[in-house]
């Protein structure tokens, strides 16, 4: 295809994509505003700014100088913002440790990502030094502290606190423009086998992700929008892929943001009486918490706008939200996708339906692709599937702002880019009016008698009992049928309920049409709780494993 160039003006600039670009624009609007941590620290966008700058030299003082890997492993927090745009912004790399790893794997991720200096809260200090002797290229530590006081080590390379670091810096630095595919931030995603796999985003995709998200919750009429108005505080640790971006869009509006630190129920109902957050995201585990939480039966939430994700959003989950006012919808994307892929979509007509099931079904729906989000399904065969509203197949996808690889896995880097589309290894179909429905991870689906059957469908069904807590549907192997459904329930409190009392109120959907009888599970048991993964999802690998284990 034959396109035509022009030729530039010798003096013409072109104008790099970078993270420092996103905190510039913070201070144009309301730079007033405030960010808050916990009761205990107001900052503004002013306080911001000059702290970004003496985290930045605090790094050139260490003897930083760009490509180097620095991690964090703290709570939610003002520090953490500082270190989403200091640490790249300086031209290093930002590693976000997800501290609920095991000691082995947070071990792996800080030696495999080559970290230099670890950013550490005083509560996780123990943890390091247990892993100092085995730690091969960190060599410098610096201690965050909610108190006055911190603890001391002999065992580790500490620099100081954090806090004091920055008080003697100077807060003069004039942040250099790069190359916009420099490497911004890394972190690790767990998978059923192996160690963690780390993926990483550049400067241009961070800025184009943020972009795309503020289209799509600030400009599009729809349900659960975000406005620089709104008062945001993410329920979504902040290093599960970069707390889903949000923290970039809420700082480029200039919007007030609050963050709970160490997950606290009542530290969090408390902000939600203080701060009266209006806009947040989370996984439906942490919705549930506080829907149901005791607290939270006085608080006001009609002003709330959740965004779901990491997990499918139960239908009854949705239902007890919205009666309580909460503007909920589910979104979509993963580790690998920086992450947001889809969201739900109500058009201005719809989100003021009173029709509560219409609004169940449509916001629990992964919705519509972003802007520059491309989406398609493979069958088994890879043959592209229609957009039927019935026929599944692996969702693939392409965006600008999808990582390119695994960091030095070129194995699995190839696998995951199979034939230029990333694969997902979700599987959903898509209706005739182009909306997305998950039906399960394929290695989550359950194959039984020559039928495909979605465990995400029969959790969704048997949550609708008035007295499920919580649900996990897996697949058990069968000798007969190659793998049955298995239902792991908890109950909400005071209930009593029986296994032939979940089959019978699941024959209500054989008679609607949704299932057949052969899709009720004959093997369910009830359990005070659900394992769940290290960033909250149901963990149905370790549901499997310890079902075959006493079977």
């Amino acid at each position: 295809m034959k396109v035509r160039k022009n030729p530039k003006a010798s003096g013409s600039f072109e104008y790099p994509l970078l993270i420092k670009s996103i905190l510039a624009y913070s201070l144009k609007l309301e730079p007033l505003r405030e960010i808050v941590y916990r009761d205990k620290i107001r900052q503004n966008y002013f306080d911001l700014n000059r702290r970004v700058r003496k985290l930045a030299n605090v790094f050139k003082e260490l003897g930083l100088d760009g490509g180097q890997t620095i991690a964090v492993l703290d709570y939610d927090s003002h520090r953490y913002l500082e270190c989403f745009f200091a640490v790249p912004m300086t031209g290093n790399v930002l590693h976000t440790i997800n501290w609920r790893l095991s000691p082995a794997q947070i071990l792996y991720t800080i030696n495999h990502a080559e970290d230099i200096i670890i950013i550490c809260h005083s509560d996780f200090m123990p943890l390091l030094e247990s892993l100092s002797k085995e730690m091969t290229t960190v060599r410098s530590i610096i201690i965050c502290s909610d108190e006055s006081t911190y603890p001391e080590s002999n065992q580790l390379p500490v620099s100081g606190e954090y806090e004091n670091l920055l008080d003697k810096a100077s807060d003069d630095y004039d942040f250099e423009d790069f190359d916009e595919n420099a490497v911004a931030t890394t972190f690790y995603t767990t998978g059923t086998t192996g160690n963690p796999k780390g993926v990483f985003f550049t400067h241009r995709q961070l800025v184009l992700h943020t972009l795309s998200v503020a289209f799509t919750f600030g400009i599009i009429d729809k349900a659960c929008d975000f406005k620089s108005t709104d008062v945001y505080m993410p329920l979504t640790p902040m290093f599960h892929v970069h707390a889903w971006g949000f923290p970039y869009v809420a700082t480029m509006c200039g919007a007030k943001q609050v963050y709970i630190g160490k997950f606290e129920p009542d530290m969090v109902l408390k902000c939600f009486q203080q701060e009266k957050p209006t806009f947040s995201h989370c996984v439906p585990t942490i919705l549930q918490m506080l829907v149901s939480h005791p607290g939270a039966q006085g608080i006001d939430l009609s002003h709330w706008k959740v965004v779901i994700g990491g997990s499918a959003l139960p239908k009854s989950l949705a239902k007890a939200a919205l009666l309580k006012g909460i503007d909920v919808i589910t979104g979509y994307g993963l580790s690998e996708t920086c992450p947001i892929l889809s969201t739900a979509y109500l058009n201005p007509q719809e989100k003021i339906s009173e029709d509560l099931d219409f609004q169940v079904e449509k916001r629990t729906l992964a919705g519509i692709p972003s802007a520059f989000v491309e989406l398609k399904l493979l069958d088994e065969n890879d043959d592209t599937i229609e957009n039927d509203g019935e026929s599944v197949g692996e969702i693939l996808a392409r965006a600008p702002w999808l990582t390119q690889g695994y960091f030095k896995e070129p194995e699995k880097s190839e696998e995951l880019w199979r034939n230029g589309w990333l694969h997902t290894g979700d599987v959903a179909s898509v209706s005739k009016k182009g909306f997305l429905k998950i039906s399960d991870r394929i290695k989550d689906i359950i194959k039984t008698g020559g039928e495909w059957v979605s465990s995400i469908d029969l959790e969704n069904m048997i949550s609708q009992h008035e007295s499920v807590q919580e649900v996990a549907v897996v697949g058990i192997p069968d000798a007969k049928w190659g793998e049955r459904p298995h239902a792991m329930i908890v109950l909400k409190a005071g209930f009593v309920l029986s296994k032939k009392e979940i089959q019978d109120f699941m024959k209500r959907y054989v008679e609607n049409g949704n299932i057949t009888q052969w899709t009720i599970p004959e093997s369910i048991n009830f359990a005070e709780t659900i394992p769940k993964t290290s960033v909250g999802k149901i963990d149905k690998k370790k549901i499997r494993a310890s079902l075959i284990e006493n079977s």
